[in-house]
């Protein structure tokens, strides 16, 4: 039986309450032992969205430890080592971020801000139930790279590659 390693995935964007928030818990409910997946905003909210709770727990994914944090907490002494960092707004990939230790991969995959809508209650739950399909699809994509066999610069295309999927927003537009 081939073992495989643990890697560490960082979801990055601005607020840290909706889009990181999602996507850490899709990857921690479907990336079985393989990934540990962490999120963080470069300006936290301070608390996550009610509607990212509210999606992700009608999804059944775990919504215990989920907590709207700075990406300065992934430089201190004692963080896990990152292997992945993902952008998921387009402001983030826009920031001067801090230099990681071990030089992770990196990759944006940029969504619009489902928490900055404006407009009734159902039409915010459908974007964010819209968001969370668009990150699960793309991180069912990721799951299913076999990173072990990839070099750097393959495993990077990759990841690139996933992040300009076409969105169902931008096929309508």
């Amino acid at each position: 039986m081939m073992t495989h390693r643990s890697y560490n995935a960082l979801f990055l964007c601005t607020g840290n309450s909706a889009r990181s928030i999602l996507a850490e818990a899709i990857l921690n409910g479907i990336g079985d032992d393989r990934f540990r997946a962490h999120s963080a905003g470069s300006r936290p909210a301070g608390q996550v969205h009610p509607s990212a709770i509210e999606i992700l727990s009608e999804n059944g994914d775990d919504v215990f430890a989920l907590r709207s944090k700075g990406w300065q907490e992934f430089e201190k002494p004692g963080a896990p080592a990152l292997d992945f960092i993902f952008t998921v707004c387009d402001r983030a990939a826009a920031e001067e971020c801090p230099i990681w230790p071990g030089h992770p991969m990196t990759a944006h995959w940029g969504l619009a801000d489902p928490a900055a809508f404006k407009g009734s209650d159902d039409d915010r739950l459908a974007l964010f139930r819209r968001t969370y399909s668009e990150l699960q699809r793309r991180i069912e994509l990721f799951v299913d790279i076999p990173i072990e066999s990839l070099d750097r610069p393959s495993l990077k295309k990759r990841l690139d590659e996933i992040g300009k999927i076409e969105t169902p927003a931008e096929r309508e537009n």
